[in-house]
């Protein structure tokens, strides 16, 4: 039998570097909210050991693929040799984008396959395995808005206005670890409390990979420059995906229309989320 399985997009309403340890990994404080807009992941299971990706993925190799990854290392954690599955995913999230999407199907894999093998693992030990194949997995496994520290994977669950907003993505990849390594990254951002940063508007927010985004990729500074115009707007993540805040879904359509007739560039509207899809 079929099942099929939500594996929703996210956005980093504020980032902020706070340093960079001695694993190369960067030690940050972000706010990670959920929007309604997902892949679609579908399971078949198998009981003869064998794990297949159905769906081809352009330029990624089927044993690259984070969902693959995922359900062997839940496999190997169990150390059951019966354990097959067939997974095929509807593909929405852009790659590349800041949006979460490889790290939210990888958390689906775990998620998933954790009910449908019949394996009763806790939400805790998931995180523990989602944690080691990125640093994005934990918060998709974890289902709740949530501010995070450390590597992204330190949670704290926050309950915050759900808003609209229109995602723009304009056409291209970023990778993460370009981003992460470029030297014109800032990494001294001070630490706040949770509080203080709470208590900031929304456009006082920040991302600290915005600055060196843009200036590395043209296009990604002109739709933020013109959009900003009309509503508070950042990236999120490390892009290409650009979010802008609106009051209402029709302030969403208005400004779509208006990018639409400046920009080629593909763009969607979405409602915030403070719970995940996945678990409904």
């Amino acid at each position: 039998m079929m099942k099929q399985w939500y594996s929703p997009a996210k956005l980093n309403l504020f980032l902020y570097i706070t340093g960079r340890r001695a694993d190369n990994y960067h030690n940050l404080q972000t706010l990670f909210q959920f929007i309604d807009y997902c892949d679609i992941v579908t399971f078949k299971v198998r009981q003869d050991n064998q794990i297949h990706l159905l769906t081809e993925f352009v330029n990624v190799p089927e044993d690259k693929n984070l969902m693959v990854i995922a359900a062997n290392r839940l496999k190997s954690y169990t150390n059951r040799q019966d354990l097959g599955v067939d997974i095929t995913i509807d593909k929405k999230i852009p790659m590349g984008g800041g949006l979460g999407g490889a790290s939210s199907n990888a958390a689906t894999v775990l998620v998933a396959l954790n009910q449908l093998w019949q394996l009763n693992l806790t939400t805790e030990t998931l995180i523990e395995i989602g944690r080691k194949i990125g640093a994005d997995v934990p918060i998709f496994i974890y289902g709740h808005a949530a501010f995070a520290q450390g590597i992204g994977d330190q949670l704290l669950t926050v309950d915050i206005p759900q808003y609209w907003y229109l995602v723009t993505y304009p056409n291209i990849e970023i990778s993460t670890v370009k981003v992460f390594n470029d030297p014109e990254l800032t990494r001294n951002t001070p630490s706040r409390d949770l509080d203080d940063l709470l208590a900031l508007p929304f456009d006082q927010f920040k991302n600290d990979c915005e600055n060196v985004v843009r200036k590395r990729y043209p296009i990604v500074d002109k739709v933020i420059t013109y959009l900003s115009q009309f509503a508070p707007t950042r990236l999120t993540g490390t892009g290409a995906c650009i979010f802008t805040q609106c009051k209402t879904e029709q302030e969403a359509k208005q400004i779509q229309q208006k990018l639409n007739n400046n920009f080629q560039v593909p763009s969607f509207i979405v409602k915030s989320l403070n719970q995940s899809p996945l678990y409904n």
